[in-house]
């Protein structure tokens, strides 16, 4: 204030002397510059790259043990004052009431320490804090990205150097991708605050004449879900990364969680299973779920539809997916024999996946086995002569094309079967029990105190999981040459594909329990393999930016049943990151709200 009192008056006062003007103006507009501007950009270099609480622990473990950086950086207390205003916390909604209720309690207790207590609460920048979330989700992602490239290309061989000696167009994505999710936050935050201050104005009495003349717009606008509906839209910036796998996983992962939320939601409200009537006819409580009831109910169609898609649409298909499936599936798809000829070519695992599509479109031809006739011509259709090497060699006693192409070596497909669990379920359980075991050293204490407890909850989950991998796929492969046995030739011969998947989908009952991350899995991969597959068929058309918009709709669902019941979100840490990205601190609310109800009753 002074500095500007002195400069108006420097130019009002008439010069004494020509060459002093020049030099009192120059004197006073470099203090001005200096006493304004310098403390203004260090305020908006500290708010938005770090926080008061932050930058005391910053001082406390580096600042302070180099003498150099104590000496030119700010001091605690300065930071502190100068990130200090009047518009910090929690100023939208629930939590403007609750960070207000628990500030109160705090001065309360504190009344003989006002000082303290002042100096305790920060009030920090709603917008500040915003920017600085969104640049640091910015910079985490981009490092994550940027470690994640050099990890595959280091292990897994991905981001090599194509012929020219350019890689991969890697780069522009992982900055594409940062650029999307920190616009993401930034966005969501700036619609979701605007939206919840105009409906507390419109919410306001002095607002009443606009809401008379604009029922439908007010009624629309002071909704209690209108600011998570609002706020949604800024997943349109998911548009911001090029339209690839990543953006479309996330954008059916993340739909996958809001129709659970959902469903949680109903489930939670009387929805799905209604009521018990009491006394009076009048509900008295929610119908238990039934025990059958589960994730592992999606595992039939999810299995039938990725069988299907592996044999005709396996450009629609997941190649890790495939690829884990047949790396354990070496009894019907045999490798090549050591003792094999190398001047014969013999076929890969796609090619006798393709000859049985093949062998589908033909109406599954019979199998007439060379060694009992083997003058005859027309033993394998030309376009299954890829599996030649297999059939040929095949046992005489073997009537259908698909056995002497799945198990050549044996007539009994019984006998395959069984000879695939001994195969497959030894390995795959060991496997899964160095893997369960890995993921229960965090667990230690928990060992310590109950070892034999432990170890066997170990063992089980070991157990029913490669029981479940092993059946569903032993099933898939049965269900083929059971059904050419069985059925009419011609009765769905392309179908069948699907039928032998469903069925072996039922394993899913054996880890119900547990294996619900799985099955998620299973069902997201399918649902993706399915999109693919209809644009592909052209049974619908496929909309430019469509994963957006689903993206969009998730964040709306999800917000919308987190303003209605935040206890839908089932997850402690999901119920956080939702009140984080809200701009609501990292704090689950709806435990609060418990622990407050459970005092007020004691």
């Amino acid at each position: 204030m002074a500095s500007r009192g002195a400069a108006s008056s420097a130019r009002a006062a008439p010069p004494s002397s020509p060459a002093a003007t020049p030099k009192s103006t120059t004197t006073t507009t470099t203090t001005t510059t200096t006493t304004t501007s310098d403390p203004v950009i260090l305020r908006n270099a500290l708010r938005y790259t770090i926080s008061a609480r932050e930058y005391a622990l910053l001082h406390k473990y580096v600042i302070s043990r180099s003498r150099v950086l104590r000496r030119r950086a700010p001091t605690v207390d300065s930071v502190t004052r100068m990130m200090e205003g009047d518009g910090g916390g929690r100023q939208d909604g629930k939590g403007k009431a609750r960070a207000g209720e628990k500030q109160a309690k705090a001065k309360g207790k504190a009344g003989d320490k006002p000082k303290e207590a002042a100096s305790a609460v920060v009030v920090d920048d709603y917008n500040a804090r915003a920017i600085r979330h969104a640049l640091r989700v910015f910079v985490a992602t981009g490092a994550g990205m940027k470690a994640w490239e050099a990890v595959s290309a280091r292990f897994m061989g991905s981001g090599k150097k194509e012929q020219g000696g350019t890689t991969k167009e890697q780069k522009p994505s992982a900055l594409r991708l940062s650029l999307s999710l920190s616009s993401i936050l930034l966005l969501y935050r700036l619609l979701f605050r605007f939206l919840t201050r105009l409906r507390v104005h419109l919410l306001d009495p002095s607002a009443a004449p606009f809401r008379v003349r604009n029922p439908r717009t007010a009624a629309t606008l002071t909704s209690p879900y209108a600011p998570a509906v609002g706020a949604s839209l800024a997943g349109l910036a998911l548009g911001v990364y090029p339209s690839q796998q990543l953006r479309v996983s996330v954008a059916i992962y993340t739909m996958f969680r809001a129709l659970e939320f959902g469903w949680n939601c109903a489930e939670e409200n009387g929805m799905v299973w209604g009521w018990e009537k009491g006394v009076g006819g009048r509900p008295d409580k929610k119908r238990a779920r039934p025990a059958w009831w589960g994730s592992w109910m999606l595992q039939p169609l999810a299995f039938g539809q990725l069988l299907h898609a592996v044999v005709f649409d396996r450009d629609c298909f997941p190649a890790s997916y495939g690829d884990l499936i047949f790396k354990h599936s070496s009894a019907y798809l045999h490798p090549k024999p050591a003792e094999y000829p190398l001047s014969i070519k013999w076929p890969k695992t796609y090619e006798i996946v393709d000859s049985l599509a093949e062998m589908a479109r033909l109406n599954w031809p019979s199998f007439i086995s060379p060694t009992l006739f083997p003058g005859k011509d027309d033993v394998l259709p030309a376009s299954l002569s890829a599996i030649a090497p297999l059939t040929s060699p095949a046992h005489p006693l073997i009537t259908s094309l698909s056995c002497a192409t799945l198990h050549p070596a044996d007539p009994s497909c019984t006998t395959t079967f069984l000879t695939f669990w001994l195969r497959s379920f030894p390995p795959l359980t060991r496997f899964l029990l160095l893997a369960y075991s890995a993921m229960f050293l965090p667990k230690f204490k928990a060992l310590y105190n109950a070892p034999v407890r432990t170890l066997r909850h170990i063992l089980a989950r070991a157990l029913r999981m490669s029981t479940f991998v092993t059946g569903a796929i032993a099933t898939s492969w049965s269900s083929i040459c059971f059904f050419q046995a069985w059925l009419p030739r011609a009765w769905l011969p392309t179908q069948r594909f699907f039928l032998g998947g469903f069925v072996a989908g039922f394993w899913a009952l054996v880890e119900r329990r547990a294996g619900r991350p799985l099955f998620l899995y299973s069902a997201r991969v399918s649902v993706d393999s399915l999109w693919k597959v209809g644009v592909k068929r052209r049974w619908w058309r496929a909309m430019r930016g469509g994963d957006v918009w689903v993206f969009v709709a998730a964040l709306m669902l999800t917000g919308v049943v987190y303003e209605r019941d935040a206890r839908a979100v089932k997850e402690g840490t999901w119920r956080r990151g939702i009140s984080w990205v809200r701009g609501e601190g990292w704090k689950d609310w709806s435990a609060e709200e418990e622990e407050e109800e459970e005092g007020r009753e004691d």
